[in-house]
Order: structure tokens, then sequence, then C-alpha cells
């Protein structure tokens, strides 16, 4: 299908859905969205040219390819099972959020029953490069349902991997949060240490910084740490907590053992469940509860 054919919508115009969802109709997709509890991003999408719907049956009906990009399964299952109604044959459902894939796998199978494909293209990078359009993506999809979506899929991202089949997207992105959220439980507790023992951050930063333990995760990260910037990586503790839990459910699957997993798993619970539950608690504040927890104001 041409741009012009191929109707997107976007449910989950959120820190990355926004950009997006920018990125697909100002690259010339026709695109319909749907508010949640933020009208702002919303109103700029309408501003740009896309056109807001008022049901998730009326953007159903409206759009051939949808984009979901929400805080987790239970919220994609039930936004799938909102849409149902109005979803037409040959149409595709395509799940930008972190998800559960054994659930990815159900309501793919539900869906393939009413004629309706389904892929899942979680998303890694920070919601600068969804602006930008640059983000990465790893996709779970059959090979005609990835040619389909691919395209519209590079309008916001600039590395688009096909891991495998369906499920194999998701399946991957737990794995990527694990190196990652990884990182932020080491550099949060390496922070914590260097203060203890006297070595200020500015310091540790100009050791780590440039060598071969610096990278991109890391520069955001001490964007914080560092300069004081709480928007440096916007991504909630609580997604986070929510993550390396899917995380555990996959190895448990799996018969896999996770003792790095399940440290990693107790620096995010014990942080959530101190004060870091909020909307504006991000990664980087991980720092602060490893911190406090040994004793640093």
């Amino acid at each position: 299908m041409t741009r012009t054919e191929e109707k997107t919508g976007f449910v989950g115009v959120g820190l990355m859905g926004h950009g997006m969802a920018k990125n697909i109709v100002e690259k010339g997709y026709p695109l319909t969205v749907i508010a949640h509890r933020n009208r702002a991003p919303v109103e700029d999408l309408v501003s740009r040219g896309a056109t807001e719907a008022k049901s998730m049956q009326e953007l159903a009906s409206a759009c051939s390819v949808i984009f979901l990009c929400l805080t987790g399964s239970p919220q994609v299952a039930e936004a799938v099972a909102a849409l149902k109604p109005g979803l037409a044959k040959g149409s595709v459902i395509v799940d930008c959020s972190t998800s559960d894939p054994t659930v990815t796998e159900r309501l793919a199978a539900e869906l393939a029953e009413i004629g309706v494909a389904f892929a899942d293209a979680p998303l890694s990078r920070t919601p600068k490069e969804a602006w930008e359009g640059t983000l990465d993506c790893m996709v779970g999809a059959d090979e005609a349902t990835f040619a389909r979506v691919e395209p519209v899929i590079a309008t916001w991202a600039a590395k688009i991997v096909r891991v495998g089949g369906l499920g194999d997207g998701h399946r991957m992105k737990l794995l990527n949060n694990f190196i990652s959220l990884g990182y932020a439980a080491i550099y949060s507790e390496a922070l914590a240490m260097s203060q203890k023992v006297g070595i200020p951050i500015a310091e540790f930063d100009k050791v780590i910084r440039g060598g071969r333990m610096d990278c991109g995760f890391y520069q955001t990260f001490m964007g914080y740490a560092l300069e004081g910037n709480r928007e440096s990586h916007k991504f909630t503790l609580t997604n986070a907590y929510k993550d390396i839990r899917y995380v555990e459910s996959m190895a448990n699957a799996a018969t896999v053992a996770t003792p790095m997993a399940s440290a990693i798993k107790n620096s995010f619970a014990t942080a959530v469940n101190t004060g870091g539950d909020g909307p504006e608690d991000y990664l980087p504040h991980l720092a602060d509860f490893v911190a406090r927890a040994n004793g640093i104001g």
C-alpha cells in the first residue's frame, strides 16, 4: 500500500507515543488518534494534520494499521478489546509497548480469528529520539506483516531489526531492558559507594566518561547525577519495575535462574515502595533511593 492508502491509528500518545505519532503524520500517513487523560498531545497532533477519534471503535473503523504504545500488557489487552468491534478484516495492530510475550501471543491468536494481524514492535531510546524519529525498534512478526508495517515504523525509527516471529520482539525488548535496568542499578550503587569513600561524583564521571565503560545510557543517566537534570532520561521507575518483573516471568517460564535479575528487581522494588512511584520519578532518580538507603541525604 502507498502512504495515502495505509490509514494509520495511534493509541497512547504519551511520553514516547507523541513523538512517534508526530513523525507518522508529518511523513505523509493519514493518522487518527484518541485522547486519554492528557489532551495536549492530541491537540498538537491534530494541528499537524491528524484526526481525533471520539471512541476506540471509531478509531479502529478508520484505520488499517494501528499502533499501541501503552504502559503494559493489561492496558494493551484492554485497548485491543475496545478496538475489536471496529476492526476490519485485513487490518494490523502493532504493539510498541513493553509487554508480556505470553499475552502478545494470546491476543494475536484472538485477532487472527477475525482476520486481523498482530506484530510486536517495542522501542529503545528516549522521548528525545521519538521526537526526532531516530528510535531503535525490534520487531516480532511474520514476513508479510513485517513488510507491510516496516515503512510506517521507519517514520519514527532509524534502526529496525526483525528479531523473529510473533512475540520475539517483546522477548528481545525484555532482554534489552534487563541490561539497561541492570546498568541503572549498578550506576546507582557505584555512585553511593563513591560518595561513601569520598570520591566526588564529578571525579567519578571524569574517569568513566570517554573510557571503555562509557555508553549512551550512562550519559543520560548521569545527566541527573552530575547536572541535576531531572528529565535527562524520562522513563519512570514504576515502568522499570514492571519491566523487570516481566523479565523474571519470562525467565521463570524458560527455567532460567535469575540471581542478577532478582537483585535488579529488588533495587527497583525498594525505590517504588519508598516513594518512587510518581509520574515524574524517572530512572536516574534510582540513585537517590540507593543513596538514602545507605545514609546519604
